[in-house]
């Protein structure tokens, strides 16, 4: 079902000078070429085949794709909290114009947590079931701001206030098990917003939520954006987020983007095919039938098709795509597709 006030086009809350302003302003990542590989004992599978991205401050970037595509692992290789398997086998990932994947395991603490911060699928998991909301907070506000006693205390009830929490100081005291799943959230994002940071990643961050809760959280994500200009990624499954909250969107699949664009044109104007069956499959509240859906699953990635991945699944594939890997090229001014036969399917 679509999240109630969201469109399914272009026909959205986003205005094109908004996204001019963002796109204009300084740039606060830049992915280039991005490679990752877990390594087993008797093989090596490549997860990330080459990721370019980049966000603008205020931007707010949407990564969409099927579970499987590399959504997750990009994000964990850019805040370096990938782990074994995964290794990052190349590319670069520029904060601010320094390459996080220099730094050492101390300076990249500096960085993730302060500047950058994460909110990871499923929020009551990743809140540690002993400690209270307030002695998380109170310790991330020691760490990265140097607040104790009463001033951490006060700080964390004006963070929990500002994520829309009711009666802050009750939730201080409360225990993972004891929040909703929307409260659950909400914590969470208080707890990534506690160091003020510059850009803020988040995974699935509407997912096992209720529509009007999750609707809640979309338009949390959005006022950070106002009122503190702070760039976003945001990772999902589901196009109703992304046409109600981002400006840009990426589709991923078998470890590469596949599309890329301003989010009203992958829309109105969609180039890829497994982007054209994202959209087909969506539920949507008016109607009648059956779904439709892409046939096939996401590839197992230690057996990547040859050519472009997509093609055994896509119907209009010809030789060139089972034997040819397509490259991410411009179809616009800023829409860039990866497929042989963009040009005759537009």
């Amino acid at each position: 079902m679509d999240l109630p006030g969201i469109a399914a086009s272009s026909e959205k809350a986003h205005s094109p000078q908004g996204l001019e302003q963002a796109r204009e302003s300084e740039e606060i990542l830049r992915v280039e070429e991005l490679r990752v590989e877990f390594h087993f004992p008797d093989s090596k599978v490549v997860v990330l085949a080459g990721i370019d991205l980049d966000v603008s401050m205020g931007e707010i970037v949407g990564i969409v794709g099927e579970s499987g595509s590399g959504k997750s692992v990009t994000a964990l290789s850019i805040i370096g909290l990938l782990r074994p398997p995964g290794v990052v086998t190349g590319g670069r990932v520029l904060f601010c114009g320094e390459n996080l994947l220099d730094l050492g395991a101390d300076e990249m603490r500096a960085v993730r947590g302060e500047r950058i911060s994460m909110i990871f699928q499923n929020p009551r998991a990743s809140l540690n079931p002993v400690f209270s909301v307030g002695k998380v907070l109170r310790e991330v506000l020691r760490l990265h701001s140097g607040l104790r006693g009463a001033a951490a205390r006060s700080r964390a009830i004006e963070l929990l206030s500002d994520v829309g929490l009711p009666d802050p100081e009750t939730v201080l005291a409360r225990y993972p098990h004891q929040l909703s799943g929307g409260m659950a959230q909400r914590a969470m994002i208080a707890l990534a917003l506690a160091s003020s940071p510059q850009l803020l990643l988040a995974d699935e961050p509407s997912t096992a939520l209720d529509v009007t809760i999750q609707y809640q959280i979309i338009q949390l994500l959005s006022r950070l954006r106002k009122d503190r200009n702070l760039a976003q990624i945001v990772i999902t499954h589901n196009l109703g987020v992304i046409a109600e909250l981002c400006d840009r969107v990426a589709v991923m699949y078998a470890g590469t983007i596949v599309e890329e664009a301003p989010v009203g044109q992958i829309f109105d104007e969609t180039r890829h095919p497994y982007t054209k069956g994202l959209l087909a499959a969506r539920a949507r509240t008016e109607g009648a039938g059956e779904l439709e859906s892409i046939p096939g699953q996401v590839p197992d990635m230690r057996n990547r098709p040859a050519g472009c991945a997509f093609h055994p699944r896509c119907a209009f594939a010809t030789g060139i795509c089972r034997t040819a890997t397509p490259i991410l090229e411009m179809s616009g001014a800023r829409h860039k597709v990866a497929c042989h036969r963009w040009k005759e399917l537009a």
